[in-house]
């Protein structure tokens, strides 16, 4: 009997709602057959994926990339701990505090405090003065440091996270959007006055206000050729869950794969959040899909995935759904404990009748 052709799956996002997606489909692929495909944002510049960024001018954010590899590691022993190892975070040594670095603020000809400080700023240089009460590892993730050798050591981001990802047994692929980290600004409005351009993924995120505009620098980003490729053969696209404008909106900011996810003959899912975050704050459900529209207005979506007990009154969402030409899907997806997170296996079982409806 010819075993059934797996479903290509690529998924989009970032963090830990990205990862959430990936384990759920792990526990889809007890059910259906299927070749799954991360596709991850390159645009953190918090904790240690920014020091590494301001320190080591790293190529790529590993701190996403890594979340993502852990999520796809596979179930055998060895995989898992090699997993486990990846996500450890040192702590500071006793008597020390985790050292921190300044770093010009993006067009403001100002300092902006990113993790690890003594740092002396002489117009575009940065230079590092010692300090023993500091300790330089930690915060940072041990995969993070693992994946930033890697990419040094073999030159190309890809062939780096594809090693990676063989330590892990990951049951799946994960690729950058773009070749090379990208920087995240926004237009924030806080109700009153013109609105205030914020820079840098972590400060976007946390910013006080309504983003009113989002941008990348730069705004053309080399796509990553093997990204581009997983989209252009998928079976499925899924954006979501995740940050909305620093997680899932970025991705149809990189103009070849925004070509590509519109070209791409796929079914096309979005997972909604459960709640609204400090980045999106006072926005409904139904406003998180007009962003999309609103920033890929030639992208049509074919299932829209929510949970009702947090999606709020249904037909308003019901109707953003249908402007994107969706149908939406009503699901507990959520932990049993209450709070607005996603249970990866509630959220794999959920999937598994839309995944597997063109079959």
């Amino acid at each position: 009997m010819t075993a059934a052709a797996p479903i290509r799956v690529v998924a989009f996002g970032g963090g830990h709602g990205l990862s959430a997606s990936l384990r759920a489909l792990r526990h889809c692929a007890r059910d259906l057959p299927l070749d799954i495909t991360a596709i991850v944002t390159v645009g953190d510049d918090g904790g240690s994926s920014g020091r590494l960024r301001a320190e080591r001018d790293a190529l790529l954010p590993p701190g996403d990339l890594r979340q993502a590899l852990a999520a796809l590691a596979a179930d055998h022993p060895t995989a898992r701990r090699t997993a486990a190892l990846m996500q450890h975070r040192f702590a500071a040594m006793p008597g020390r505090e985790a050292a921190r670095v300044a770093v010009p603020a993006q067009g403001a000809g100002k300092t902006a405090p990113l993790p690890l400080d003594r740092i002396t700023v002489r117009g575009p240089r940065v230079e590092r003065r010692a300090d023993r009460s500091k300790d330089s590892l930690a915060g940072h993730a041990v995969g993070n440091l693992l994946l930033l050798g890697l990419i040094e050591m073999l030159g190309d981001p890809v062939a780096a996270l594809d090693h990676a990802a063989e330590m892990v047994g990951a049951q799946g692929r994960v690729l950058p959007m773009a070749r090379h980290a990208v920087g995240i600004e926004a237009d924030v409005s806080g109700g009153e006055g013109e609105p205030v351009t914020v820079r840098g993924q972590h400060s976007v995120a946390v910013a006080d206000g309504r983003v009113t505009a989002l941008r990348l620098v730069p705004a053309d980003p080399p796509a990553c050729p093997e990204a581009i490729a997983a989209v252009s053969r998928a079976d499925w696209l899924i954006f979501g869950p995740g940050s909305w404008y620093t997680s899932v909106l970025p991705h149809l900011l990189v103009p070849e794969l925004a070509a590509a996810i519109v070209a791409s003959p796929a079914r096309r899912l979005v997972t909604l959040n459960l709640s609204a975050d400090r980045e999106t704050s006072g926005l409904s459900t139904a406003d998180h899909l007009a962003a999309l529209h609103w920033y890929l207005p030639e992208l049509r979506v074919d299932a829209v995935l929510a949970d009702a007990r947090w999606a709020g009154e249904p037909e308003p969402v019901r109707a953003a759904a249908r402007e994107l030409g969706a149908e939406l899907v009503l699901a507990p997806v959520a932990v049993a404990d209450g709070s607005p997170r996603h249970d990866p296996e509630s959220l794999g079982v959920a999937l598994v009748p839309v995944l597997g409806a063109a079959r």
